[in-house]
């Protein structure tokens, strides 16, 4: 069986014909229609689309969530010192074209020019606060003006701005070390603070105890003075009433106390008479 070739040429301009009339959109895709380089359309929803070839032409253009990272930039603080930053930024096309107006489609392009406003807005926050203030703990509110700043880029550029996000802020060796004395310096005084503080704490406690202690010493020797009283007053009145009773023992008691007192030691020496009445119960046989 013989092939006519005869159909393969209009079979081939049937497919290029189709090919050229047939465009998809994907999921992540938006895409745009042009009628002799002038927009046609560009509310193409995803799925198969045909147009016109040779008249019309079609262009696809990112609708997923795009990232702006560059390189760290230097910008200038109040100080007009240098700070060293690294962020990037989250953004999305909202209008084709806009987009295709501003930037002919071109994702670079978009970049440079967001990165140029980008730019800008930072540098004129920067510009305003210390290296102390952007360092420290003013990162959110700055990007919060960031983004805020950049809301118009939708009606400029047909782009919006989702997120800017620093990943780092990074000073040049000559600031940091000018600006780590500085909080050494800071933190330096916020400790001698505590530490007077400490100190005179411990002092108010140390006397306020010395102060408890002479009280309680005072006290006690008080209290101990006043035992001792009533016990000698009641050790006197045992004394009397012994006295009272027997009056010679109570005598001979006390002269055997005196002998004991003046010859408690060996080499205790009295020079008295011997009929005096202090050995009066040695001269008695009974």
């Amino acid at each position: 069986m013989s092939f006519n070739y005869k159909y393969i040429f209009p079979f081939l301009v049937i497919v290029v014909i189709f090919y050229f009339s047939v465009f998809i959109v994907n999921q992540w895709q938006q895409a745009i229609v042009f009628k002799f380089r002038e927009i046609q359309r560009s509310d193409n929803e995803p799925g198969i689309h045909f147009m016109v070839p040779l008249v019309n032409y079609a262009q696809k253009i990112e609708k997923r969530l795009l990232n702006l990272d560059k390189e760290p930039q230097r910008f200038l603080t109040k100080e007009k010192k240098d700070v060293i930053v690294d962020y990037y930024v989250k953004w999305r096309i909202t209008d084709v074209e806009k987009f295709y107006t501003a930037t002919r489609g071109n994702i670079i392009s978009a970049n440079t020019l967001l990165e140029q406003r980008i730019n800008r807005a930072l540098r004129d926050e920067f510009g305003e606060r210390t290296v102390q203030e952007v360092v420290a703990g003013e990162r959110t509110q700055i990007l919060s003006v960031v983004t805020s700043t950049t809301s118009n880029l939708s009606d400029e550029l047909g782009i919006s701005v989702i997120d800017v996000r620093t990943k780092r802020i990074d000073l040049p060796a000559e600031v940091s070390n000018s600006v780590y004395q500085r909080m050494r310096a800071e933190r330096d005084r916020v400790a001698k603070g505590f530490r007077a503080r400490g100190s005179e704490a411990a002092e108010r406690i140390r006397a306020n105890a010395d102060r408890e202690r002479e009280v309680i010493l005072a006290n006690a020797y008080r209290d101990a003075e006043t035992i001792r009283g009533e016990g000698d007053a009641q050790a006197t009145e045992v004394y009397a009433a012994a006295f009272t009773k027997d009056r010679e023992f109570y005598s001979f008691y006390r002269s055997l106390n005196a002998y004991q007192n003046s010859f408690n030691q060996g080499n205790d020496i009295l020079l008295v008479e011997p009929e005096s009445d202090f050995f009066k119960y040695f001269n008695k046989s009974k």
